[in-house]
């Protein structure tokens, strides 16, 4: 049904039909603009005393008027100004009236195409938004692991989507490295999870892992008589689990032990290793080893809210508390080429 089409139905309907149906869009719409705003809960945070100066760190500050229809503070530490989207992924984006919409049509997993054509924006544009919401994703409910905790480590083809290849013939989605076995053209992602469903996905290294970097990825987060850890025989593992005095039970894939005394295994791991994959194929086609920290931050913060019916508001509240974003979000260049140096 197009506009006209609509405009005809609604024109068909009484005067008193169509005042009913206006007062319940308007109501629909102030409903959403309370729950899922990212501005008003930016600014609902900072008014409340919950937020922290982008400077310093310091949690007292003041209204400092406004500047550009934004709501200014002042800290009164360092004593510098700083707006409401100071630090956060919204720094810095003039079309804010779109980023509510944008953030809804994301979290439905629509393409880069259908919210362009949707929003009005630059396909760039779409493109920036996303990875600035990402950024905001990265440091988010990061707590230890208790109790029987499996890690393991899966492997992606490193990718370049969305560059021009010269030193290479290029590769279609789904295509497979020409060396055989593990090798610099793969990445290694490390997942972790314990039985309480509490799940960090980490990007590591180039090739091959090594006890460094596993102790990178969840070192601080594993805790000796707290954390029992199930892996496959890996020996970076076993030197990982020796160095910080951690109960630790391998399973011997050579002998093809899949569970040990009943109840130590990788399995759910495993299960999250293929879930993952597919929905990056299937959802994006493959995503750029530059990116895809970022989106295994997507998908940790999909299974944290996945119980959850208020799923919009839960990501709004998140990515609207994080001051450092924006710096994250510069800094993915860089750290795009501290993974690449890992290769062996």
């Amino acid at each position: 049904m197009n506009i006209s089409e609509i405009k005809s139905a609604l024109l068909s309907l009484s005067l008193s039909e169509r005042r009913h149906l206006l007062s319940e869009i308007q109501l629909k719409d102030k409903e959403q603009l309370e729950v899922y705003s990212c501005q008003q809960s930016r600014r609902e945070l900072l008014d409340n005393k919950q937020g922290v100066c982008p400077h310093c760190g310091h949690n007292k500050y003041v209204k400092f008027g406004f500047k550009s229809n934004s709501q200014r503070y002042k800290c009164k530490s360092c004593f510098r100004s700083f707006t409401e989207y100071s630090g956060t992924w919204m720094a810095g984006i003039h079309s804010k009236e779109k980023l509510d919409d944008y953030l809804g049509l994301m979290m439905e997993e629509k393409s880069l195409d259908k919210i362009k054509v949707a929003l009005s924006i630059n396909k760039k544009t779409a493109f920036d938004w996303r990875h600035k919401i990402l950024a905001s994703l990265s440091d988010t409910d990061k707590d230890n692991f208790t109790g029987i905790t499996e890690s393991d480590e899966t492997f992606f083809l490193n990718s370049e989507k969305g560059r021009t290849i010269t030193h290479r013939v290029s590769r279609k989605p789904g295509g497979s490295s020409k060396t055989r076995g593990i090798s610099n053209d793969q990445v290694a992602v490390i997942v972790t999870q314990d039985r309480k469903s509490v799940l960090a996905l980490t990007v590591a290294t180039m090739g091959r892992l090594k006890k460094v970097d596993i102790e990178n990825a969840i070192g601080s987060r594993i805790k000796p008589i707290q954390t029992i850890l199930c892996s496959d025989g890996h020996v970076s593992y076993k030197g990982f689990a020796i160095d910080n005095k951690i109960e630790h039970h391998p399973l011997k894939a050579i002998i093809k032990q899949h569970v040990k005394n009943g109840v130590y295994h990788i399995q759910h791991v495993n299960s999250t290793h293929n879930r993952i994959k597919k929905w990056i194929d299937n959802t994006f086609w493959g995503v750029s080893t530059k990116y895809l920290q970022q989106y295994l931050n997507w998908y940790r913060t999909k299974e944290m809210i996945k119980n959850r019916n208020d799923k919009l508001k839960a990501v709004t509240q998140k990515v609207s508390e994080d001051i450092t974003a924006y710096q994250k979000y510069k800094k993915l260049d860089s750290s795009y080429k501290q993974l690449i140096s890992t290769l062996n």
